[in-house]
């Protein structure tokens, strides 16, 4: 099986139990069962392969030239990580089976479960740093979703908010820290960069990379001071908490450290700040795991303390300190879902997992007092049983480990985690199933079916059987230790066995075990110490840091964001001309290589014409119909501008945009006062105008530079000239790049121009559906009015007009690929003369003979683009990619046709479309109450008043 297809098969099957739940919750169990089987065993068709040696791997170059390939690699590291997802994958689905309630959506649990497993198989696969860092965020995204899955749950919600945050944060200092290796590589594929250790190592970016790097495994394993987040999870249900936190989500951060290990590993700072987080982490996390009376809690802090364990062996830098911490992170995923799966058969079948309110379920509950001593045993170390192995080989190596100067500073250190992780697991034991059985049970403790115990009795098999016989996953170990050190080190010759002799490491396991009973035996007296003893709080940490940076946000946001356009106006401009002003006075500008042209009387007239009108603007800015008139005058002058320097499609496309805009604006005036109050002091006014100077000098000087220099790289022009005709068929050179060689681009813009014309139609239905409709209907009017809205000789012209306009319309729109013209233009102009019907006769009238709606006119234009441009893909060209040809049809000459014929016309109906729907939109608020639209085509008509004298008489 592909790799590809084991990594989608998750994400594929997320969409089934949404579906399947309908037909049953047992249904829904199955689809997902089978989804995770079959990635499991694609995944174990390689499994041969790769524990021979070999490296599958699975390529796709999709963004080569940004270095986001999507680049798979499956060795033995990845198969390990990976059978373990999928794996105990499979054991989560049957148990959350029968541990959900009928209350829980089974579909939703198990759609987010997929999508979680399926981002963890991505990053465990993925041989792209960039594709690895997508995925890893993902496991945040869907782990936020599993954790919060119990909603009405306040510290579920709050658990999520809390895992997404630590683990988001972290996510983004390791982009940092990826970016940076890929920097230093050349290359963003994981296996180019592990074979470049040295480089690495020897770059001066290999500090920031790696703190980067292990900040983002830290926060996403829970390694202190990030470790506070995991026992807050705990909210969430047994089977994400016994998922999440044995095999997956906090494996992440582990496995990430062992695959970079090979590169990052064997410095000074590696092995200081990882050896030392992990130690701290192991402690802390099993100290304060001994004081919890929540099961989940205990074991989440128990988690916390084996992560840190595992942090510790890869911190050290050494081969056999990779090897025991790959044994550990098998051994643990075993034992530690198992202990979750009880924990949570306990409260499935006692309604409480307070260890002060259990105690004594030993005889009632004999098959979850088996599974649950034998995983804790595991956890303890004791001999027999796998967690005794990889917690030997810790000890082992902390006696070699110095740190600090100090040679048995570790070996203490660890032998300090050991003794707290034996009493913690003790108390599990004693204080849940050993002593006296109770009469106040909240519920009557039983075992439950075998669809609950079946799961994590299966995962007691390989406890006990790599406790006895290590030796039959011996082999398998190395070989993933191999992958993970690579080329850095030599494989340990070291073997896994149950007995080594009276070795030092022996002697502090049975410390460790003894010092664990005495903790046990203490635990009443300790306990209180620990409660009378002040200590600072995580939570309340976190809480405080939290709502003192929202806080600060919402004052910063506050202060910048006041809803002053003129303070962001301000902002902005100063921001720019002062970026501008440092890049013109520290930069090296180039002389002058080109002559100004000559200035031509009308050139000159234009341009003081231009200059006149804007300051008129601003002198008259007050008067809304005024600045209305003197913007259509600067419009029409910069459309002669456009024309006077040979560029007559702009010019045309100004002036009708021109056009459209004052008639909107027009519309748009009729509901705001004729004149803005004054609302600016004469200090702020000042600002503006000196900020409006700099901001006009500085365009001014870009403008100059620009035009008077030779451009330093080559323009495209040259290739569109080139490529015009023979590329796109057309000898107008804009109108086949709108269509053409940026056709992409037009196709986003009308789809833009269409969403814009919807928006203005629903929040017309919102206001007139709301209080403001009863306003704008009984609104007065400020002037008297004329008589007739819709005078005689405005309907005459319009209707003599309309057909002309068409044809010149349809003209423009023809001609468009070899002249002056094109959809856009045509499109503007046919849209004036359906203006100017509403205009003279009225909105009814004009609406009562329109026949398509403006939605169907967008929606059809929209169509008619994209139908276009996925017609080239039937021509294996890629989309929008235009075919020309020429015709002839006697008795005519010949004639070319385009398939850009059929892009442009989607842009005429989308532009008519979204002008008229604007337009219907301010008709519609333009009503007033008691007085309707005449159903006549004009307001005074003669021989309609012939007719009616007539009648009368």
């Amino acid at each position: 099986m592909s790799l590809f297809l084991i990594i989608a098969l998750p994400f594929l099957g997320a969409l089934l139990p949404g579906l399947m739940i309908q037909a049953g919750r047992q249904s829904c169990f199955i689809v997902t069962f089978l989804v995770t089987a079959s990635a499991a065993i694609g995944l174990a068709t390689h499994a041969p392969s790769v524990l021979a040696g070999n490296v599958v791997t699975a390529r796709l170059d999709w963004l080569p030239q940004l270095g986001l390939n999507v680049n798979l690699f499956l060795d033995p590291l990845g198969l390990m990580f990976a059978g373990l997802i999928l794996g105990i994958g499979l054991l989560i689905i049957i148990y959350a089976r029968f541990y959900l309630s009928r209350d829980d959506d089974m579909g939703e649990f198990y759609s987010y479960l997929l999508l979680f497993q399926g981002a963890m198989v991505g990053i465990v696969l993925s041989d792209n740093v960039l594709m690895l860092l997508v995925f890893w965020e993902l496991t945040s995204l869907s782990s936020f979703l599993l954790i919060g899955y119990w909603k009405h749950l306040p510290e579920g919600r709050q658990g999520a908010r809390m895992a997404l945050t630590v683990t988001g944060l972290g996510g983004l200092a390791m982009i940092g820290g990826m970016l940076l290796l890929g920097q230093i590589v050349g290359s963003y594929d994981l296996t180019v960069i592990l074979e470049n250790r040295d480089l690495i190592q020897a770059s001066p970016l290999y500090v920031p990379a790696l703190i980067l790097i292990l900040l983002g495994c830290f926060t996403k394993s829970a390694q202190f001071p990030f470790h506070f987040w995991l026992p807050h999870a705990m909210a969430a249900p047994t089977p994400v908490s016994a998922y999440l936190h044995s095999a997956t989500m906090v494996k992440a951060g582990l496995f990430l450290m062992a695959r970079m290990w090979p590169v990052l590993s064997g410095t000074d700072l590696w092995v200081i700040t990882v050896s030392s987080v992990g130690l701290i982490t192991m402690v802390l996390g099993a100290l304060i795991a001994i004081f919890k009376d929540d099961l989940k809690a205990l074991l989440a802090f128990s988690t916390v303390s084996h992560l840190g364990l595992i942090t510790f062996l890869l911190g050290t830098g050494t081969a056999f300190g990779a090897m025991a911490a790959v044994f550990h992170i098998v051994n643990h995923a075993t034992f530690k879902a198992a202990l979750f799966m009880t924990a949570g058969i306990v409260d499935h079948a006692v309604h409480t997992r307070d260890i002060k309110r259990l105690g004594g379920l030993r005889r009632l509950m004999p098959i979850s007092f088996a599974i649950a001593t034998i995983a804790a045993l595991s956890m303890a170390g004791i001999p027999l049983l796998n967690g005794f192995l990889s917690k030997e080989m810790m000890l082992d190596l902390a006696l070699d480990t110095s740190l600090f100067g100090s040679p048995y500073l570790v070996a203490v250190v660890a032998t300090l985690g050991a003794l707290l992780s034996a009493a913690y697991s003790f108390r599990f034991i004693a204080h849940t199933f050993l002593g006296k059985e109770r009469s106040d049970y909240p519920a009557e403790p039983h075992d439950p079916g075998v669809g609950l115990w079946i799961a994590p009795a299966l995962l007691i098999i390989p406890v006990v059987v790599i406790g006895v016989a290590p030796f039959l996953v011996e082999p398998f170990i190395k070989t993933v230790t191999q992958a993970v050190i690579g080329t850095a080190a030599e494989l340990p010759e070291e073997h896994i066995k149950v007995w080594h002799g009276w070795v030092p490491a022996f002697g502090m396991s049975m410390i460790a075990v003894f010092g664990g009973l005495l903790v046990l035996a203490l635990f009443g007296p300790l306990a209180r110490l620990w409660n009378a003893t002040p200590r600072p709080e995580a939570k309340t940490m976190f809480d405080s840091l939290i709502r003192g940076s929202v806080s600060a946000s919402r004052r910063l946001a506050e202060g910048l964001h006041n809803n002053s356009f003129s303070r962001y106006a301000a902002f902005f401009v100063v921001t720019v001309v002062a970026i501008g002003a440092h890049a013109w006075f520290t930069g090296a500008n180039a002389a002058a290589t080109r002559q100004i042209l000559p200035i031509t009387p009308v050139g000159f007239a234009g341009w003081l014409l231009t200059i006149l009108a804007t300051a008129f603007l601003v002198a008259l800015h007050r008067n809304r119909l005024a600045v209305l008139i003197l913007m259509g005058i600067i419009g029409v002058m910069v459309s002669v501008g456009f024309n006077y320097f040979s560029a007559p499609d702009l010019a045309l496309t100004q002036i009708s945009v021109e056009v459209v805009t004052i008639v909107l604006l027009l519309l748009a005036l009729n509901f705001m006062p004729n004149s803005t109050p004054k609302e600016s002091s004469v200090l702020r006014r000042a600002r503006d105008i000196v900020l409006s100077v700099a901001g006009g000098v500085a365009a001014a000087g870009l403008i100059y530079s620009v035009m008077m220099s030779d451009f330093p790289l080559q323009s495209i022009a040259e290739y569109h000239l080139a490529n015009s005709y023979k590329g796109g068929g057309g000898t107008n050179v804009v109108n086949v790049i709108l269509v053409d060689f940026r056709g992409f681009d037009t196709f986003g813009e009308i789809i833009v121009l269409g969403i814009a014309a919807l928006v203005i139609y629903a929040l017309t239905e919102a206001l007139l559906s709301g209080p403001v409709r009863a306003r704008l209907l009984n609104r007065g009017y400020e002037e008297a009015r004329a008589g007739d809205a819709h005078p005689l000789m405005m309907v005459v012209l319009t209707r003599v007009l309309m057909p002309v306009v068409l044809m010149v319309g349809v003209y423009i729109f023809l001609r468009g690929h070899n002249e002056p013209g094109g959809g856009f233009i045509a499109g503007l102009i046919v849209a004036i003369a359906v203006v100017m019907q509403y205009m003279a006769s009225g909105f009814t009238w004009a609406d009562n003979r329109q026949r398509y709606p403006y939605h169907g006119i967008i929606g059809a234009g929209v169509l008619c683009a994209g139908l276009t441009g996925i017609g080239a893909w039937f021509a294996g060209v890629p989309f929008l990619t235009s075919a020309f040809g020429y015709f002839r049809i006697p008795p005519m000459e010949e004639f070319e046709l385009a398939t850009a014929m059929g892009f442009d016309l989607g842009v005429f109906l989308a532009v008519v479309g979204a002008v008229m729907l604007s337009l219907e939109s301010f008709s519609r608020l333009g009503r007033r109450a008691g007085i309707e639209d005449s159903d006549y085509a004009m307001d005074i008509d003669p021989s309609r008043d012939e007719t009616a004298i007539g009648t009368e008489n």
